[in-house]
C-alpha cells in the first residue's frame, strides 16, 4: 500500500517543511513494514509538496503511527496535510505482485 500525502507550504517555510519531512520519514523508516518513500513537489506549483510513503500494508502504516517516536517526530508534519483521503492500495504498476492485505 502507498500513503500520498500532500501538504501547501509558503516559499518561506520550504527549507522548514523539507527539514520536518526528512525527519518523519527517517523515524518511519524504522517501523516494521516500511519499504520506501519519496519526496516531491508540484512541477506547477512550487508551495504543492507530497510524502509517499510505501507499506507492506495498512496494518503496518496504522501500528507505525502509534508508535511514541512517530508520534513525536511524524505526527506533527502529517497533521499539517491536506485534508484528503491518504492511503491507497497498489493495483498494478511495474512493482505491484499479489500482495494479500493484512
Amino acid at each position: 500500500m502507498i500513503v500520498i500525502t500532500r501538504y501547501s507550504v509558503p516559499e518561506a517555510d520550504t527549507a522548514a517543511f523539507q527539514t520536518d519531512a526528512a525527519a518523519a520519514v527517517e523515524v518511519l523508516s524504522h517501523r516494521p513494514g516500511f519499504r520506501g518513500h519519496r519526496v516531491g513537489r508540484a512541477a506547477d506549483d512550487p508551495s504543492l509538496w507530497t510524502v509517499v510513503t510505501e507499506w507492506d500494508g495498512a496494518g503496518f502504516y496504522r501500528r507505525a503511527l502509534s508508535d511514541f517516536d512517530v508520534k513525536v517526530r511524524a505526527v506533527p508534519l502529517l497533521s499539517r496535510a491536506i485534508d484528503e483521503p491518504t492511503a491507497f492500495e497498489v493495483l498494478d504498476g511495474d512493482d505491484a505482485t499479489a500482495r494479500t492485505p493484512e
